[in-house]
């Protein structure tokens, strides 16, 4: 018997998030033939249901409300809320993101149903959904499924591999219109900051720098190697408590945990806490001038040495090597 998913898509800047992609093979794994649902809102635009469609959307629901362009808990809470009591869901997911941490527990407590979050890898073993999720800040794992009612469950970004996209595909397009009331927060405008490259929380490739960098001055060596590697930049605590960057680009327990296929960690020396949020990368290179660093003992390659002599020589490299392609 099939099931019935329900994905909410994120937009953002006009375009949909990967994890959006990932959530929808998740549910089309887990629908064992039934439908998958994706909902959007705030956004207009019908490039995007398509785009949906592609990636294995059965039924797109656009929910309407000029409210919605930005981001409120309130608003999004009584949006979904009411496209889950239209659709009728058996499982719920979002990803695993800034909006999906905060929407998914309070829609959970709504229809007094437990949340599986921060799932890694989803499964049916004997007609039942069960979940795999780190715990111990990734040093274990369990599986965890829910024995009745409406599933909830949030997925980590770069964990679940999104379909091949299917132009031909297509589906229904319904407009749910939403009445919101009694906002707490209103959002006049959205101010973002003046950031260019690859976004942190879905790269494939991430150069990050620790305290070993010296100073923000000493973010310059990565930025070229990660613009040679299209990859994002980002940074352990310790570089952002001493003011060489910013907080939005902290990777570790109390910032983002990534997982791409390959983190550059240079002047990093692995603090637990910066491994929580990193190392379960697929490969993960270290560089730093102490040959007992923790970092070593989860990196799959380490090169002991200087990184303001090791990165430009990487830079260089695969520039060289660009080059003869």
């Amino acid at each position: 018997m099939g099931r019935t998913v329900l994905t909410f898509a994120e937009i953002r800047e006009n375009e949909l998030r990967n994890v959006s992609f990932e959530a929808l093979a998740a549910a089309k794994d887990i629908s064992d033939g039934g439908e998958v649902v994706a909902a959007v809102a705030g956004s207009d635009d019908d490039s995007l249901a398509e785009t949906l469609f592609h990636y294995g959307a059965d039924r797109v629901v656009k929910v309407e409300n000029e409210i919605l362009d930005h981001y409120t808990n309130d608003g999004y809470f009584q949006a979904y809320l009411q496209v889950i009591q239209t659709v009728k869901p058996d499982v719920v997911i979002l990803g695993h993101t800034a909006l999906g941490k905060d929407l998914s527990p309070r829609l959970a407590a709504r229809f007094n149903a437990g949340l599986i979050s921060d799932a890694t890898d989803i499964e049916v073993i004997d007609e039942e959904v069960v979940f795999t999720r780190p715990i111990y800040s990734g040093k274990a794992f369990e599986k965890k499924r829910v024995k009745e009612g409406t599933i909830f469950a949030t997925i980590r970004p770069n964990n679940i591999q999104a379909l091949d996209k299917d132009s031909s595909r297509t589906g229904e397009v319904l407009t749910e219109e939403v009445v919101i009331n009694d906002l707490r927060t209103v959002v006049k405008e959205v101010v973002r900051k003046a950031t260019s490259g690859v976004d942190l929380s879905e790269a494939k490739v991430i150069v990050a720098g620790g305290r070993g960098i010296k100073s923000a001055e000493g973010f310059k060596p990565l930025e070229e190697l990660a613009e040679e590697l299209g990859a994002a930049v980002g940074a352990s605590r310790g570089a952002c408590d001493a003011d060489y960057c910013d907080y939005s680009l902290q990777i570790g327990q109390t910032g983002k945990v990534v997982t791409p296929d390959l983190y550059i960690a240079c002047g990093i020396s692995g603090a637990i806490q910066h491994l929580a949020g990193m190392s379960n990368s697929k490969v993960i290179v270290a560089i730093n001038k102490d040959p007992e660093a923790n970092i070593f003992n989860v990196a799959d390659y380490g090169i002991v040495g200087d990184l303001f002599e090791v990165v430009p020589l990487l830079t260089e490299e695969i520039k060289s090597l660009k080059v003869g392609v």
